[in-house]
C-alpha cells in the first residue's frame, strides 16, 4: 500500500486504452450518407433550391424555368407591395444598410420605434418588442419568462424554436399530446401549485396546417393559474376580424403573442406583444434581445408599412380563404390524403407514404413549373412525409387551376391517386 492507503504499489506498465480519435463532424455521417443516397437517385436536392429571380409573390425563376410558388409563407403577398418596397428604399437612403449594434446600445433607430408602435396599434396592446427573427422571439421570450424551478407546458408538436427557448431557460418542460385539451388539463393538474407556469401554444401548426383549440386550452390554463403564450406566426394577417390570429378569431385574451415578419408581413424579424404592465422589463433581461445586432432600418421600415396595411386588408383576407378552399377542395376530390379534413388555414399538407413517394411527386411538380415544400422527420411527426403547400392571397384562380392539374398529373405518375 502507498501512503494514501488506496493505491496499489504494483505498477501497470501497459498504458490504458485510449479511444480512437473522433472528429466532431463524424456524428453527421449518417445524415450525409442519407442525403447522398437521395441525390444519387437523380432527383434535384429539395433542400437546396435556388430562386434565380422572383417576379411576384406567386412567381419565380428556378433552374431557368418560370415557376409558380406554392411554398413561401408569403400568405398575404406583401413582398412586392409598392408602399412596402418604397418604405424600405427610403429608410435605406436615410439610415444606410445596417445598425452595427444591439438595440440596447446604438442599434435603435427611428424605424425600430415606429414598427413597435405599429405592432401596438395592430394588436391593440400596450407593449411590443421586436427581435431579429421569429425564432429569436420564441427563444428570447420563453427562456426569459420561464427559468429554473418554473414550468413550461407545451404541445408535443411545438416548433423547434419553442423547444430551444425551453432549453435555454432551463425550466422544467412538460409536454402534452398534440391539441389534446384533456391531456393539457391532466398534466397541469399533476404539477405543484406554487411554481410559476407558462403554457405555450401555436395558433396554426405549420406542418399539417391544423389550428389549436385555443378557447378550451386557455380556459384550462387559467383554471390552473398558468400564463399563456401563443405563437401566431402562421395566422397573423388573415385570422380574426383584424387579422391578429387564431386567438382573436376565437375571442380570447392571452398574456403574450409571439409572431414573425417573415410570413404575412413579407420581410424578416420577430416580435412579442403583451398587455402585461411589467412587459418592458423583458428588454433588460432577455439575452437574445440584448446580445444580438438589431434589424437593418430598411427591414423594419418595410415591416411597419406592411403591418399598417394588413390592418385594413379585408379584401386580401377574403381572397386568401377563397384560395385555401379551392386548393384543399380540389386536392381532396382527387383522392389525396391531406393534413386536415377541411381547410383550416393557409397551409395544405399532402401526406405521402414515404420519402421516395414524396420526393417523386415533388420532382414531377418542379419539372412542371410548381414549387412546394418537402417535409420529413424530424420537422414532421415521426414517420410522416408530406408536401406542404402555402397559399397566397395573390394566387389567381387560373394559377390554382393549373396547380391542381399539375398535382393530378404528378399524383397519377407516381401512383398516389388513380
Amino acid at each position: 500500500m502507498t501512503e494514501t492507503g488506496f493505491q496499489s504499489e504494483t505498477l501497470d506498465l501497459d498504458p490504458p486504452a485510449i479511444a480512437p480519435q473522433r472528429d466532431l463532424m463524424s456524428k453527421f455521417d449518417g445524415l450525409i450518407a442519407e442525403r447522398k443516397a437521395l441525390i444519387d437517385t437523380g432527383v434535384t436536392d429539395p433542400f437546396a433550391i435556388v430562386m434565380e429571380q422572383v417576379k411576384s409573390p406567386t412567381e419565380a425563376v428556378i433552374a431557368g424555368r418560370d415557376t409558380i410558388l406554392l411554398g413561401t409563407y408569403n400568405y398575404m403577398g406583401m413582398t412586392f407591395d409598392p408602399d412596402v418596397v418604397a418604405a424600405g428604399k427610403t429608410a435605406l437612403d436615410r439610415f444606410g444598410s445596417g445598425t452595427n449594434g444591439s438595440r440596447m446600445l446604438n442599434g435603435t433607430f427611428h424605424d425600430h420605434v415606429d414598427v413597435e408602435q405599429a405592432l401596438r396599434d395592430f394588436y391593440d396592446m400596450s407593449g411590443a418588442i421586436v427581435f431579429s427573427t421569429g425564432y429569436m422571439a420564441n427563444l428570447g421570450m420563453i427562456s426569459t419568462l420561464a427559468t429554473k424551478g418554473e414550468y413550461v407546458i407545451l404541445d408535443a408538436d411545438s416548433h423547434a424554436s419553442i423547444y430551444d427557448g425551453c432549453a435555454q431557460g432551463n425550466a422544467e418542460i412538460v409536454r402534452f399530446r398534440h391539441n389534446s385539451v384533456e391531456d393539457l388539463d391532466k398534466r397541469l393538474g399533476r404539477l405543484p401549485k406554487e411554481p410559476a407556469k407558462l403554457v405555450v401554444l401555436e395558433g396554426v401548426y405549420s406542418m399539417l396546417g391544423d389550428i389549436a383549440p385555443l378557447r378550451e386550452m386557455v380556459a384550462v390554463a387559467r383554471k390552473h393559474d398558468a400564463m399563456v403564450l401563443v405563437d401566431e406566426a402562421h395566422s397573423m394577417g388573415f385570422f380574426g376580424p383584424n387579422g391578429r390570429g387564431v386567438y382573436e378569431d376565437q375571442g380570447l385574451d392571452v398574456d403574450f403573442v409571439v409572431g414573425t415578419f417573415s410570413k404575412s408581413v413579407g420581410t424578416v424579424g420577430g416580435f412579442c406583444v403583451s398587455n402585461h404592465p411589467k412587459f418592458e422589463a423583458i428588454r433588460l433581461a432577455c439575452r437574445p434581445y440584448i446580445f444580438t445586432a438589431s434589424l437593418p432600418p430598411s427591414v423594419v421600415a418595410t415591416a411597419a408599412t406592411s403591418i399598417r396595411k394588413l390592418a385594413v386588408a379585408h379584401g386580401k383576407r377574403a381572397r386568401l380563404w377563397e384560395n385555401a378552399r379551392m386548393l384543399h377542395g380540389g386536392l381532396k376530390a382527387m383522392g389525396f390524403r391531406l393534413g386536415t379534413e377541411t381547410p383550416e388555414s393557409a397551409i395544405v399538407a399532402v401526406i405521402l407514404e414515404d420519402q421516395e413517394q414524396a420526393v417523386g411527386i415533388w420532382q414531377a411538380l418542379l419539372d412542371g413549373g410548381l414549387y412546394v415544400n418537402v417535409a420529413r422527420p424530424p420537422a414532421t411527426p415521426a414517420g410522416t412525409f408530406l408536401l406542404r403547400c402555402s397559399i397566397c392571397a395573390e394566387h389567381t384562380p387560373a394559377q390554382l387551376a393549373t396547380v391542381l392539374e399539375m398535382f393530378r398529373a404528378a399524383g397519377r405518375a407516381v401512383g398516389v391517386i388513380g
